[in-house]
């Protein structure tokens, strides 16, 4: 593994080996769980410190190779800080990758290159019931089916950590934090780190659309009873809580776009969003189509991907009413301001759910049709957007810097 490059998971697991032998008795390596397929379940602790700093890589399997070369290069600067005689009480505890079954099938795009086509030929995220951060509606935490769930859970009643960091990514896009509360002081850290690293800050992303924001790149979630914390009420997020604990989740992108950070009011925001209503519910269906007309026996009769790709095409009408026009409902509460920002991430993602549906439908069958489909709009992506390749180490040291600016501003 280098900085230019991805590591595997075998590359992480590799690099905490490596650290536990350098700092003997700072870093202690420990395996607390075991993924549905067996493969171990890594914990990284540093320091021997009476507070609890929990960072979780791989919640989403194709983020897994950025979070964790994130979490070697924090477990590295921790340890030469305690070793220093500079520590300041926190234990940091770093879960290598959460998902190593999902990350196990995005590993072959991590070497390169780092194209859009060559990503999305390799591209697998799981069905929402097969991500381990969320857990059951009805609060039933223990009900919670996945092991990596279950084992997440049990670190974070173990811990109680004053911070959880959950580690995300983007493909195209701008840099963000969201917060389970508001912790003063982070918007200005990151929005410098951001400037330095040339990364645009994401300064009104879909995933936070309803969300207050203190600052450009920051999003505080709503109480879980709001409606507005959407899937983040039922999450392991929200599971700290009950400890006092804040939850941080840090997005980098792998390509920027920098209308994410363009804050100037939208000429024309209500065409542009029936515009990329209309393209979700056109394009989910075209690839639904295209399931349907694929011979079984080459589609198998289930599979990760397949489930997930049943989903998308599935819950299509469903992502498009909260900011479509066309078919938000009636009494709906008003829109946020409709920045360049807001709207493009809102393109962004009419784009990006397709794709990925697309894009894991080829891998099951690669049929020319379905090739075509996914390489055009691959190709339509990249000129709407244009997006620029943000090198493997500043998208690490936005996502390690991002971290220690939320931890140093909740502590200080």
């Amino acid at each position: 593994m280098t900085e230019e490059c991805y590591p595997t998971t075998a590359d992480i697991t590799q690099g905490a080996r490596r650290l536990t032998l350098r700092y003997h008795g700072l870093c202690r390596l420990a395996e607390v769980g075991r993924s549905r397929a067996g493969r171990p379940l890594l914990l990284l602790t540093v320091g021997q410190g009476p507070r609890n700093v929990l960072v979780v890589a791989g919640p989403h399997a194709n983020e897994a190779a950025v979070g964790g070369a994130t979490v070697l290069r924090l477990a590295e600067r921790i340890a030469e800080t305690c070793q220093a005689g500079d520590g300041d009480g926190s234990t940091w505890h770093f879960l290598l990758c959460i998902d190593p079954d999902g990350a196990a099938l995005n590993e072959p795009w991590l070497a390169g290159p780092y194209t859009l086509r060559r990503h999305y030929e390799h591209f697998f995220r799981p069905c929402a019931a097969e991500q381990p951060e969320w857990l059951p509606p009805d609060g039933a935490v223990r009900a919670a089916t996945l092991p990596e769930t279950r084992t997440l859970v049990e670190l974070l009643d173990r811990l109680r950590p004053v911070l959880q960091c959950s580690l995300h990514g983007i493909d195209v896009g701008g840099s963000f934090v969201q917060l389970t509360r508001d912790v003063p002081g982070v918007a200005e850290r990151i929005g410098k780190s951001a400037a330095e690293l040339d990364i645009p800050l994401e300064s009104g992303s879909s995933d936070a659309f309803q969300w207050p924001s203190p600052g450009a790149g920051v999003y505080v979630m709503p109480p879980a009873s709001d409606p507005a914390a959407g899937d983040g009420a039922h999450s392991t997020w929200a599971h700290a809580e009950r400890y006092d604990g804040v939850t941080a989740i840090v997005e980098v992108p792998m390509w920027a776009c920098d209308r994410a950070a363009d804050t100037t009011p939208h000429p024309d925001a209500d065409r542009a969003l029936r515009v990329a209503g209309a393209a979700l519910r056109r394009d989910l269906p075209t690839v639904a189509g295209l399931l349907d007309r694929i011979d079984p026996r080459l589609i198998g009769a289930d599979s990760p991907m397949l489930r997930t790709v049943r989903e998308l095409v599935g819950i299509g009408p469903q992502l498009s009413a909260e900011w479509d026009p066309a078919v938000r409902p009636a009494g709906a509460g008003g829109l946020p301001e409709m920045t360049t920002a807001r709207v493009t991430s809102i393109e962004v993602y009419a784009q990006r759910i397709p794709l990925r549906a697309a894009a894991m439908l080829r891998r099951i069958a690669a049929l020319p049709a379905v090739t075509r489909l996914v390489d055009s709009w691959c190709d339509a992506y990249e000129a709407a957007y244009h997006p620029r390749w943000v090198p493997v180490a500043d998208q690490v040291e936005q996502q390690a810097r991002s971290v220690m600016a939320v931890y140093q501003e909740l502590v200080s």
